[in-house]
């Protein structure tokens, strides 16, 4: 249970919701207690009654005694309501908690992590493994509370009445915890597995879902369908361990439980005949071990509960715990002009050891557009993470307005930066709030119509029924890939950002619109510094300055006419477009 400790820091801050549920639990339970007592005391005065022969006053003793029961069984039920009504409330407050911690801990991690994790496994851990442990805070500690003070006042209550035969009775005790021991570990490897296998199982069905159109296009319905089946026959495999491991604590409980009272009969008979305990004492004692059955019975379920929580909770620890490479090391306001300047960095991908860039240098001055051109796989996205610190760069520095980058306000730095990613995500939400996404600010119809017609998509978006208020389908499903690219445009210009970059997106569309475009962005600069990537020459020609990267190297740099008269690599690439 050492990974459960990180709760502790909730039932601290829920502390009084928790402590009046023991309280409520301990009122409940004291008045449930009293009813076999009252039943002993009644049963014992009845046949004291009738040695006297006395019938009256057997039917007022049996009603006061009925009325007082009556009375206990409500009390108990009412405090019975009340401590469910905090201890599960408080479960479900922690719930919420812990899940708004789980998700506001995913957006500081880099995008490393979110490389190596899968988006199943992710959602997984927020959902189901959240679920698991608020049962564990939820009915895990209602009914261990609750198994440990009915046990005490019962176990009281039967010492008062008769030690000897308490002994007897609570004998199959220590067998059964003993029992509940050795099948604990167990159930806390098979309920670890079960997880892992699930949040399998999750990411499977998460990817089959994104990619179905890919999936459907290469008639890989069933590749995809024995996959989700052998993931989910491994894990209904030890789900079903998990069951039958389970399976074995209600059987041995209500033995063990039987056995007891078995022991209370006969015994008590015993004992009752020797006129050492009442027979009133002897009913008292299988009402009490009844009373016993149900606590003691749900050790086996609260166990599992404890155990899956336990593996859920370590399997969310490791995530809390992990660390972003890249934070914010400084809270000073950026006075950022919008010049980066790159001197000799360096960058290799951990996961594959590709030396992605190599020794590479260059300035980019404040309201100046910088162009990148080269192959796939040459380091051109690799330089717009590292501008915006998605990753550190292994060696070499750069700088940010004369100010290291690792040194800077990362946030503030963020703010006056945009980026349109090559690989273009748009939410399931309206247009018009798809564009202000950008910005925290309240944007009016007319200010967010200005910037689709910067990125000249206005004209689409007017054509749709519902104009700026037609609901997107998920990551935009139901636009074009350039109406998509364009959206993003727009969105990434409501930020008014010193540094705007590119990531080749405007690949999916005509040269007639990228043109339109370009010259829309460069009419309404106002001192914005841009870096474009993109593999067309008609995008980058009219850049202030193009590096042309091969293999992670900066090899022809210069103005569009500089690199043509060169007669290099970048003439090759714009003779074979234009051919």
């Amino acid at each position: 249970m050492k990974s459960l400790k990180y709760l502790n820091k909730y039932l601290w801050k829920y502390k009084w919701l928790f402590i009046t549920g023991i309280i409520f639990t301990i009122v409940s339970n004291y008045f449930g207690v009293k009813m076999p007592v009252f039943v002993k005391d009644t049963i014992d005065e009845l046949l004291q009654l009738e040695t006297l022969d006395s019938f009256n006053a057997a039917i007022y003793l049996s009603l006061r005694i009925a009325a007082i029961f009556l009375g206990l069984a409500i009390l108990k039920g009412v405090f019975l309501f009340l401590m469910r009504q905090t201890i599960i409330i408080m479960s479900r407050h922690i719930e919420y908690d812990l899940k708004n911690e789980i998700y506001e801990h995913y957006q500081t991690l880099d995008t490393d992590f979110f490389k190596k994790k899968s988006i199943g496994d992710l959602m997984n851990r927020i959902s189901e493994d959240v679920g698991l442990v608020r049962m564990y805070l939820g009915p895990g500690i209602m009914y261990t509370t609750n198994l440990i003070v009915l046990s005490s006042m019962i176990i009281f209550q039967m010492i008062t009445i008769s030690p000897s035969l308490s002994f007897y009775v609570l004998l199959p005790l220590p067998i059964m915890s003993y029992l509940i021991y050795r099948i604990s570990s167990k159930m806390n490897m098979a309920s670890r597995q079960t997880q892992e296998t699930q949040s399998k199982l999750s990411s499977i069905a998460q990817e089959t879902f994104s990619g179905i159109k890919v999936m459907k296009s290469y008639l890989a319905g069933e590749y995809r369908i024995e996959k989700f089946s052998k993931a989910s026959d491994e894990y209904k495999e030890n789900s079903m361990k998990l069951t039958l491991i389970n399976a074995f604590f209600t059987p041995i409980m209500l033995f063990l439980i039987g056995t007891s009272t078995l022991i209370a009969v006969y015994i008590g008979g015993v004992m009752s005949h020797q006129n050492e305990i009442s027979l009133g004492g002897i009913v008292a004692f299988i009402f009490f071990v009844n009373n016993l059955t149900w606590p003691f019975a749900s050790i086996g379920w609260v166990t599992s509960i404890v155990q899956r929580a336990a593996a859920s909770q370590s399997r969310i620890n490791e995530f809390l715990e992990t660390k972003s490479k890249i934070t914010n090391p400084s809270q000073e306001s950026l006075d950022f002009d919008g010049s980066v300047m790159f001197k000799n960095v360096d960058y290799t991908y951990l996961n594959t050891n590709i030396q992605a860039l190599k020794n590479v240098s260059f300035t980019l001055k404040k309201g100046m557009t910088l162009a990148i051109v080269g192959k796939t796989g040459s380091g051109k996205s690799t330089i717009l993470e590292l501008i915006s610190r998605q990753i550190d760069c292994c060696s070499g520095d750069i700088l940010i307005s004369d100010q290291s980058i690792k040194s800077i306000n990362l946030v503030d730095y963020r703010k006056q930066l945009s980026i349109v990613p090559q690989d273009v995500f748009l939410f399931s939400d309206s247009i018009a709030n798809n564009i202000s996404f950008g910005t925290s600010e309240v944007l009016s119809s007319e200010v967010i119509e200005n910037y689709a017609k910067l990125a000249h998509v206005h004209q689409n978006i007017e054509s749709f029924p519902d104009k700026y208020d037609t609901i997107l389908g998920e990551r935009g499903v139901n636009l074009s890939g350039g109406q998509k690219q364009r959206i993003s445009i727009a969105r990434a210009l409501t930020r008014e950002p010193k540094l705007l970059l590119l990531d080749d997106c405007l690949s999916a569309v005509d040269t007639e619109t990228e043109e339109i475009i370009l010259k829309n962005l460069h009419r309404n600069k106002a001192g914005r510094s841009t870096v474009i990537v993109s593999h067309r020459i008609s995008t980058i020609r009219h850049a202030d300055y193009i590096l042309y990267l091969e293999k992670g190297e900066i090899i022809e740099e210069g103005t569009h006419e500089q690199l043509l008269r060169k007669n290099g690599k970048y003439a090759e690439l714009q003779k074979n477009q234009m051919e």
